[in-house]
């Protein structure tokens, strides 16, 4: 069976939807918010939200081939390329061609990239905590949750 909506019902759909109504009017908010908050944070280490994801990803795993770490962000490669190579500029990451396919360039953490580990999380921990302040940890999971299935829906 299908669902069809009457009209009064298509009203109030467009109504959900319709800035700065719709959920992904505020998603976006939220996420313009959080990256101006997390932005000034990280001006004073010279580093932008896009270079946290960076480092993230290889503090989980250090040693990730390009290509890797494109496809955990989500990030097409010359957007990637360009925060590597600031990276690189800035002394946090090196890269290596791969021993077994040379194609492959592989990224390291440096000793800088790796002392940001220490500094870094709290202040992301911080944010979370002002966003998150007044929502349950229970509620806190089902918000993330939700989130990953309407990614993964449109993924």
């Amino acid at each position: 069976m299908v669902y069809k909506p009457n009209k009064s019902q298509d009203l109030e759909s467009w109504q959900q939807v319709r800035a700065p109504y719709g959920v992904g009017y505020r998603i976006k908010l939220l996420s313009q918010l959080l990256a101006r908050k997390f932005t000034e944070r990280l001006e004073p280490f010279g580093l932008t939200p896009f270079h946290w994801v960076v480092l993230c990803c290889l503090w989980e795993e250090d040693g990730l081939p390009t290509s890797s770490i494109g496809e955990k962000l989500q990030q097409v490669g010359g957007t990637l390329t360009g925060v590597l190579d600031r990276m690189e500029e800035r002394g946090l990451i090196r890269r290596e061609r791969d021993c077994r396919d040379r194609r492959i360039w592989r990224i390291w953490l440096t000793d800088a990239g790796k002392e940001l580990e220490t500094a870094l999380p709290p202040i992301a921990v911080e944010i979370r905590e002002q966003a998150m302040s007044g929502i349950s940890y229970a509620e806190r999971e089902q918000f993330s949750q939700l989130l990953n299935q309407a990614i993964n829906n449109l993924s």
